[in-house]
């Protein structure tokens, strides 16, 4: 982690704030980081912000936390800044190495990172991929997200539309779930905000179980459905037809469609 004492954040929205939330109770000093963000009006204490980008300035990484569509807005000013000892770090969803290389030739590596808001936590996924890092870099980077949760890295790149979809998307899936859980208990009686604590609490301790446990998620739900009971009542309705694997499975495929799309849109500039 010591690589890294000087890092620019470019735009700081949900996901860039929520990592920076995460570094600073992870305990890394706020004292490193430079938020730019005309948007902003306020950072942590001890974090530097700026409404533009500095004319010059050294920096041994500068993450993009823009919208994936800003990019080429703020890429020649951004480039500027970007030197052959910064690793640049991207969690723009669908732009590839090829489309930052071409944008930020002048950068010591680049580095694509896909989290979620539990970054805030320190409780995401991070898919990890990079070009131009050696071993001890790749593993300063490691060290650098894992205030944020479970660094992971890709065996390649191309598998980024596949864990978006999975690790960035899934939340949003998984809060529908929650709602829809909620909704069904309202339906069947219960008052709605009583629904939506039972519901919560529900997810929030099977999610707790089912990482602590010795097995995996599919069998402890055949461990809590016991045969001819209530449980394994409501597991026929899922499992029929597979029809809870098939709608997540369609969810899944329509947001790595577009996050390819997104990456030939990159591509084209």
């Amino acid at each position: 982690m010591d690589r890294f004492q000087n890092i620019l954040l470019v735009g700081c929205g949900n996901m860039a704030g929520a990592m920076l939330t995460g570094w600073l109770a992870g305990g890394i000093p706020a004292s490193r980081f430079t938020v730019v963000d005309p948007h902003r009006e306020s950072v942590p204490e001890g974090v530097a912000l700026l409404s533009e980008l500095p004319a010059e300035g050294r920096f041994d990484a500068v993450m993009l936390g823009v919208k994936p569509q800003g990019l080429d807005a703020v890429a020649t000013s951004v480039g500027a800044l970007v030197g052959r000892e910064t690793v640049l770090f991207s969690i723009l969803a669908g732009v590839e190495f090829d489309s930052l290389a071409a944008r930020f030739p002048q950068a010591g590596a680049l580095v694509r990172i896909m989290p979620n808001l539990a970054a805030a936590i320190g409780k995401s996924p991070i898919a990890l991929d990079a070009r131009g890092l050696d071993e001890t870099g790749r593993a300063a980077v490691t060290a650098l997200m894992q205030p944020l949760g479970t660094p992971e890295w890709l065996a390649g790149e191309h598998l980024f539309d596949a864990v978006t979809a999975l690790a960035c998307c899934g939340p949003a899936f998984v809060y529908r779930f929650i709602d829809s859980l909620a909704a069904g208990a309202v339906a069947l009686g219960l008052d709605a905000g009583q629904s939506q604590r039972l519901a919560l609490a529900m997810v929030e301790g099977a999610a707790q179980l089912a990482g602590a446990s010795e097995f995996s998620p599919g069998e402890l739900a055949d461990k809590v459905a016991s045969p001819g009971g209530s449980t394994r009542a409501g597991m026929n309705v899922l499992d029929e037809g597979g029809a809870l694997a098939g709608v997540l499975l369609e969810a899944m495929t329509a947001s790595r469609d577009r996050n390819a799309e997104m990456a030939a849109e990159a591509r084209r500039g």
